[in-house]
């Protein structure tokens, strides 16, 4: 399994996104002025990671 160049800045942008979105359901869930913000946030996690797990195996 080799990744090409667009594979591997896919693989980063994807890595990047999944890191803010780590740190704003972190701060969403010490401060729970909208409870409905943490399950969106988990479920862009949730979608990013299958991103990943997509590309890693293309």
């Amino acid at each position: 399994m080799s990744l090409n160049k667009k594979q591997k800045k896919q693989l980063d942008v994807e890595h990047k996104k999944l890191h803010q979105l780590q740190l704003q359901l972190a701060g969403a869930k010490k401060q729970l002025d909208d409870p409905e913000e943490v399950a969106r946030l988990e479920k862009e996690i949730a979608a990013t990671n299958g991103r990943i797990e997509k590309l890693k195996l293309a």
